[in-house]
């Protein structure tokens, strides 16, 4: 099923001279992921101040294509240099929860409008990051299948804050946008579920 997740090893490869220079300073793959833990909260800050500041709108494309780039970053880091742990990888998974949290919880205040499928879209997510992890616990293997994941959410809003900063309306179709995306999240996770069974 189509997703920005397919793009990753393209975005991996294109990454490999940032790694290597981490490395050569002495940065590890966990202060990688708490850098885009808290990377999330000055982007969710920002967010939540934009409608007094407009310029921080776009702090959501720029922020978020930098904590994707930081997410495979840790990964790479880890796999590569030998730095795999249990602490670094409860650390990556609770920290995606989180972060995810900060960065999306300002629109319960740009969507009021559509609180509850704002707070839906907000559960959803965290059941659908569940619904992956559950696949490790049960078969080995991390579950990333299906449309609405982590890098597709994200996109998803980068393209909301970047119309917002070109004052381009999109506030009024927030209740087809978010019934979608919902409804994308359902899918996701039923497909992670099914697949961690087969």
């Amino acid at each position: 099923m189509i997703s920005v997740y397919n793009i990753k090893p393209k975005f991996q490869q294109l990454l490999k001279p940032i790694l290597t220079r981490l490395h050569k300073a002495g940065v590890t793959a966990n202060q990688i992921t708490v850098s885009s833990i808290v990377l999330s909260l000055v982007i969710g800050i920002a967010f939540w101040y934009a409608d007094v500041y407009h310029f921080l709108f776009i702090f959501l494309p720029v922020g978020l294509l930098v904590r994707m780039a930081l997410n495979a970053l840790d990964g790479m880091m880890a796999r590569t240099y030998n730095q795999q742990s249990k602490k670094g990888e409860v650390l990556n998974e609770a920290g995606d929860i989180v972060s995810d949290l900060f960065i999306y919880f300002p629109l319960l205040k740009f969507q009021a409008v559509n609180l509850y499928l704002i707070v839906l879209f907000l559960c959803l997510s965290i059941i659908n990051e569940f619904a992956g992890l559950l696949g490790k616990a049960v078969s080995g293997q991390r579950r990333y299948d299906g449309p609405m994941g982590k890098s597709d959410r994200a996109f998803v809003i980068s393209i909301y804050g970047l119309l917002q900063f070109f004052y381009i309306p999109v506030s009024a179709y927030g209740e087809w946008i978010f019934s979608v995306i919902n409804i994308l999240l359902v899918i996701s996770t039923y497909i992670r579920i099914k697949k961690s069974f087969q």
